[in-house]
């Protein structure tokens, strides 16, 4: 089974900041699950319960970004019957550059949520623990979902690309 993931952060080192959300979408018998482990639900059992089962798991900037994150807060490896594929360098190799949201531009993958960026999400976290604004925090989470289930439209606009259609 495939799962796409995405986190969210404090800021960009991970010996100092926190993961504040981790974003699952997972294949499920049914089709696909969105999973959002946030704050203390972030633990090394849920995010290995959250897992269980997947065999491919996709990233952008995953290798170098999330799952050190995920390391070195949780003490998390990925198993070793677990693929790991990160989206992102796959579309460097295509001349495809930039973060998440610069590729999903140039590929034409459409966004709800407009004008929010990892800086944003930061923001966001800090109103919810700091102002105890539900707001923010559902602003977060749909950011969040939007990274993650879009890492499954990019994965299908690299398949079309290596197939020899048009992305």
């Amino acid at each position: 089974m495939d799962a796409y993931l995405d986190i969210e952060t404090t800021g960009l080192s991970s010996l100092v900041c926190q993961i504040t959300v981790i974003g699952i979408y997972r294949q499920t018998a049914d089709g696909y699950a969105l999973i959002q482990l946030v704050g203390d639900e972030i633990t090394d059992v849920n995010l290995d319960k959250a897992l269980s089962g997947v065999t491919t798991l996709y990233t952008y900037n995953g290798e170098r970004f999330d799952l050190e994150f995920i390391e070195t807060k949780l003490g998390y490896t990925l198993p070793p019957t677990m693929h790991h594929t990160d989206l992102m360098k796959s579309c460097w190799e295509r001349g495809w550059k930039g973060g998440l949201k610069a590729v999903e531009v140039r590929l034409g993958i459409a966004r709800k949520l407009q004008g929010v960026s990892g800086r944003d999400a930061v923001d966001l976290w800090w109103r919810f623990v700091n102002d105890r604004d539900d707001y923010a925090l559902k602003k977060l989470l749909e950011y969040n979902s939007e990274d993650v289930i879009n890492l499954v439209a990019l994965r299908e606009c690299l398949e079309r690309h290596d197939a020899g259609g048009r992305s």
